[in-house]
């Protein structure tokens, strides 16, 4: 297979290239998603304790352990992790009726929209 072409950071300042499919430099990678952050620490360490094991096993159960926004469009795919509805950093809680069983795809693209929105929020705040 031939290498990838390499093209400029998608980092709006930053003069390094990359071959990466998402088209941030190794330096920028925290950029493309919230998934890509490497210093995020251990669950336990960002607040993610024992409480958080129990709430996180009724909750799939609960939710018969598959992944909630699948079913509503009529799929069936079992729920790998408890998602916040409404993301805690705009407001969520830990309350029962905010969180849901979600499949890794789900929660990937979910992640995804919700570290546009604040990126989206911090550049309104600088400008």
């Amino acid at each position: 297979m031939p290498q990838a072409i390499p093209r400029p950071c998608r980092s709006g300042t930053c003069s390094a290239v990359t071959t990466n499919r998402n088209g941030y430099c190794e330096d920028h990678q925290a950029k493309a998603s919230g998934w890509l952050n490497q210093d995020r620490g251990s669950s336990s360490q960002r607040g993610y304790g024992g409480w958080w094991k129990r709430i996180r096993a009724r909750i799939l159960r609960r939710d018969k352990g598959l992944c909630q926004p699948c079913k509503e469009q009529g799929r069936v795919m079992p729920a790998v992790a408890v998602d916040h509805i409404v993301p805690k950093a705009e407001g969520g809680t830990d309350a029962d009726e905010n969180l849901q069983g979600i499949c890794k795809r789900c929660h990937k693209l979910k992640t995804e929209e919700e570290s546009r929105r604040a990126r989206g929020r911090g550049q309104n705040f600088q400008a």
